[in-house]
């Protein structure tokens, strides 16, 4: 699928309602799955502001309105997940999340596929172990 400044995926995806459903079905699959656990303890208890952070990430990182930058500044995703350990298993559960989020939403086609792509890679740019 091809992108550019008029045709974004957050454009394709839909805006931020889509975005925000989105984020809301990954964290209740990270907060459902037993099989998640390990990345689940690495978060809060009350999710809300994790799911508010990833909305607003992905909200810019999708093309769309640079929410997270305009209150938290950059992302510097390696640097704030350094405290974290993230290894293959927790990149492989945070990954399922994902995809069973974007099965949740029915994202399918070029779409899904430049998606499954860009989140594999960014999941693993995180890896620290």
């Amino acid at each position: 699928m091809s992108f550019d400044d008029a045709n974004t995926p957050f454009t394709a995806i839909g805006g931020e309602a889509p975005v925000r459903a989105l984020v809301d079905a990954f964290y209740d699959h990270m907060d459902q799955d037993e099989t998640c656990a390990t990345i689940r303890a690495l978060h809060p208890d009350d999710l809300g502001e994790s799911r508010d952070k990833l909305f607003e990430f992905l909200c810019g990182w999708l093309g769309g309105p640079q929410l997270y930058m305009e209150k938290r500044g950059h992302p510097r995703l390696r640097m704030r997940h350094a405290p974290f350990p993230i290894g293959e298993a927790e990149r492989d559960q945070w990954l399922g999340c994902m995809t069973r989020a974007m099965d949740d939403l029915e994202i399918e086609g070029e779409l899904r596929t430049f998606l499954d792509a860009r989140f594999a890679h960014v999941a693993d740019f995180l890896r620290n172990r």
